[in-house]
């Protein structure tokens, strides 16, 4: 995708709010030149994961700068629902922040107070990196900014209409296998809860529509991703970056062996 057919990063958080399609790519390494590579293929957004991915704070923000240079807007799936967490990820640049573990609404909206600066939350000023592309008056800086919550436990999901509804939230996470594990299963994607599942994707959906945010979720491929997208999703990520690199080195040493 040519730069000029491309979304412009800068309005990413109106995209989200306005429940336009936003797909993007999920990031584990810290490999700035990989990601920058991503980056540059034509996902809408590119998340840098710092709670289960293998980098620390300067992997986020080297991550937030390859994906400047790609041309995508920079998400963070943050460490945890903490004020500083989240401050170092929207200081780093990310245009979205993706918060785990989020099981109240009470909980949601302490993320939301977390992003936002004064009056309408306790964000420190100190936008070092992220001045120069966002914001950097704290109004701005707010409006250009989205805040998605993760859909990932038994609570969360009995809870989730009342946290769709938190003032300030964008959106909804779905992290799949926690919520297949919450819900029961032995493992990510257990068949034995399937019908769950499905069950529980239905009420995200649904309560995300009620409050009139944006349904996101993650995908193990594109063929998955596509059907989300049918299915009304608007916030779509297509699998990760260790994942494609593993099933490439699988499938081509297969394929030298004569397996294929």
């Amino acid at each position: 995708m040519q730069a000029a057919d491309r979304p412009d990063p800068a309005d990413f958080a109106r995209r989200v709010r306005a429940r336009d399609l936003v797909v993007g790519y999920w990031i584990t390494l810290d490999a700035p030149f990989a990601t920058e590579r991503v980056a540059r293929l034509g996902y809408d957004y590119v998340a840098i994961d710092a709670q289960h991915g293998l980098l620390g704070h300067s992997g986020v923000l080297h991550g937030m700068l390859a994906v400047d240079c790609g041309g995508s807007a920079g998400v963070v799936r943050v460490a945890a629902n903490d004020p500083t967490a989240i401050g170092h990820a929207l200081d780093a640049g990310a245009r979205g922040i993706v918060v785990p573990l989020v099981n109240t609404a009470a909980e949601a909206a302490a993320s939301v107070r977390s992003a936002k600066y004064p009056p309408h939350g306790v964000r420190s000023y100190g936008p070092m990196r992220s001045g120069l592309r966002v914001g950097p008056v704290p109004a701005q800086a707010d409006e250009q900014t989205a805040v998605l919550a993760m859909i990932e436990t038994a609570d969360g999901l009995a809870n989730v209409e009342e946290i769709a509804a938190t003032p300030g939230l964008d959106g909804l996470y779905v992290g799949p296998s926690d919520l297949s594990i919450g819900l029961g299963g032995a493992f990510p994607g257990d068949p034995a809860v399937q019908e769950e599942f499905d069950a529980a994707l239905t009420r995200v959906l649904a309560a995300t529509a009620a409050a009139g945010i944006a349904a996101g979720i993650h995908t193990p491929h594109g063929d998955v991703a596509r059907q989300r997208i049918e299915a009304g999703w608007t916030f779509v990520t297509v699998a990760s970056d260790v994942v494609h690199l593993e099933n490439a080195a699988r499938e081509h040493l297969s394929t030298a062996r004569g397996r294929a």
